[in-house]
């Protein structure tokens, strides 16, 4: 039965390859100069249709969409001479419908896309193709039954220029995002932030991932994918509402930094008893909330709107992406290697081993993501950075109108970006990992577009990324000889060091100030002339607090009895 049923999707996918995209150009009957397009699909092993529409004639369009034209008795009186006909789907072959039509005088025939034998097709001249019943509507709703229309094929560009903006979104998301996470996580370390309120400092929080998180993580996932391949239309409100809280969530955090160095609007709200005003948060964050708020309202009504939409849903997205990779870290260089492969797997899995599995031989992943042709809502989902196409060809409304980058492909190997930058940071290396990974990824987004050229066929990013991720950050990590701390992270100090100058911690014997000292956050500076160890028992602790002799926990000075510690030039940071 599993032999039976992958030879099926086989000849599936084999009949899949050999149709084609055309154009249907339709104008009204009265009128030549106004018309539209619409898509068709067509085998071009029964005819070939022209590239320039120059060179095609109009032909009067032929409606017999109820009759299935299955036998002489389904032909009218009246032949298809220089005509199209189009004809319902019925329970004969192709092959008998494109006979009856051909011998009737037509010059083409619109139904399903074809098939048949290769002696059947050297029996056809006139082109067959696809429409749908949507598009049928439409041409009757706009031109009514007395049209004209033209049957061609124009060439489709190799690549797309929308491709080079989804590069430098997608590119310059993980770079900022992993240099932001890394900074910030390393400023937490090792300085004591001043916050306005506890609100803001939970906020802050990183969320360590470790195994078991990964574990249910990806299960999860494929959960949610498998759900949503058979339960589409329920489930993508669903997502569209999660989107918009998550989305709302990243811009605020993302413009949150930038908001705080205004100067005006930093009152503060009255007391209250309000769940989130309590706190009185300042009024230009509360601004802030609210235009975060509103735009993301703003693409969850126009979401449809394919004209200018796309913007707000990339704004949010890489706002979320951002936020994520802030949010969530990874402590270990082997936490990133379990997570990047277990969804490398998921990923390859999904997109070229599903379509042996389902019965109409697509693949979850690319179904899910562009939204399956049957679905009765036509919604999309928003987890994904779209650019529309910008090329002029007409078969831009045959295939997806827009290009697509999950968020998964940015927010996977930007942890693993995020993790080098960390290290980086510790270790001194003047961002050498960081530098490495980010354009590693780009090397293998870069892999992925010409994957996606070659194969007319969506990718599984994660297929490129990860092995150019991964092994770029091995062969640093193996030629600057530390593979070990970073594959381990105990490059990472576990808590924030002691500063030896802090006033409210003890007396600190010198070994300890040595190594408080080679431990000390970059940024920080220490004092231009280290003082002896004569100036430094010349000095007086009791009216310098600041100076690291003094201790105002000890009962008295002549209790003092430890060394004073000598700060040597050589070991500064």
């Amino acid at each position: 039965m599993a032999a039976a049923r992958l030879a099926a999707a086989l000849l599936l996918l084999a009949a899949q390859a050999a149709c084609e995209f055309g154009v249907l150009r339709v104008v009204p009957h009265t009128s030549r100069t106004r018309g539209r397009d619409y898509c068709i699909l067509y085998n071009p092993q029964w005819a070939h249709l022209p590239r320039d529409l120059s060179k095609v004639s109009l032909l009067k369009l032929r409606d017999l969409s109820t009759t299935q034209l299955c036998s002489y008795l389904d032909v009218p009186a009246e032949d298809f001479t220089n005509q199209i006909t189009m004809v319902a789907r019925g329970n004969c072959t192709f092959y008998e419908k494109v006979r009856l039509a051909q011998g009737s005088g037509a010059r083409g025939l619109l139904i399903v896309p074809p098939g048949g034998n290769k002696t059947q097709y050297e029996e056809i001249s006139i082109p067959v193709a696809l429409l749908s019943h949507r598009d049928l509507q439409d041409i009757f709703r706009r031109f009514g039954h007395e049209v004209m229309v033209a049957l061609y094929a124009p060439s489709e560009p190799v690549m797309d220029y929308n491709m080079v903006i989804i590069f430098i979104m997608a590119v310059g998301t993980v770079a900022i995002g992993g240099y932001w996470a890394g900074s910030h996580d390393v400023k937490k370390r090792y300085m004591k932030q001043k916050r306005e309120d506890g609100l803001e400092k939970q906020e802050d929080e990183a969320v360590d991932v470790t195994p078991v998180m990964i574990c249910v993580f990806v299960v999860m996932c494929c959960f949610m994918l498998v759900l949503l391949y058979y339960f589409y239309d329920r489930l993508v409100y669903v997502i569209i509402g999660i989107f918009c809280l998550a989305s709302s969530t990243g811009l605020y955090s993302c413009l949150a930094p930038c908001v705080r160095k205004l100067p005006f609007c930093t009152c503060r709200v009255p007391d209250n008893n309000l769940p989130y005003l309590h706190k009185r948060p300042q009024a230009r964050m509360l601004l802030l909330a609210l235009f975060c708020v509103t735009v993301s309202v703003l693409w969850g009504i126009f979401r449809n709107e394919d004209q200018w939409a796309w913007i707000l849903q990339d704004t949010l997205g890489i706002a979320f992406c951002l936020y994520m990779l802030k949010t969530i870290r990874l402590p270990t260089f082997k936490a990133c290697t379990l997570l990047l492969l277990v969804l490398f797997i998921y990923d390859v899995f999904f997109v070229f081993i599903t379509p042996f599995l389902t019965k109409s031989g697509h693949s979850i992943m690319v179904e899910v993501a562009t939204g399956p042709s049957n679905s009765s809502t036509h919604e999309k989902l928003p987890m994904v950075l779209k650019v529309p196409r910008l090329n002029t060809s007409p078969l831009s409304l045959c295939d997806r109108p827009f290009s697509l980058l999950g968020f998964g492909d940015i927010l996977v190997p930007g942890l693993l970006v995020a993790y080098c930058h960390r290290f980086d940071t510790q270790v001194q290396s003047s961002r050498i990992y960081f530098v490495a990974c980010t354009i590693a990824y780009g090397l293998g987004l870069l892999v992925t577009f010409v994957a996606l050229v070659l194969m007319q066929r969506g990718q599984p990013a994660l297929l490129y990324l990860v092995p150019c991720t991964l092994l770029t950050s091995c062969t640093v990590a193996l030629w600057r000889q530390e593979l070990g701390a970073f594959w381990t992270g105990s490059g990472f100090a576990k808590d924030a060091p002691q500063s030896p100058w802090a006033a409210t911690q003890g007396p600190v014997p010198p070994k300890a100030v040595d190594v408080s000292l080679s431990q000390h956050p970059p940024g920080e500076e220490l004092a231009k002339s280290p003082l002896s160890t004569e100036e430094a028992g010349a000095s007086d602790p009791a009216k310098d607090p600041d100076s690291p002799v003094a201790s105002p926990l000890s009962p008295s000075n002549e209790d003092q009895a430890q060394p004073v510690p000598v700060v040597k030039p050589e070991t500064s940071a």
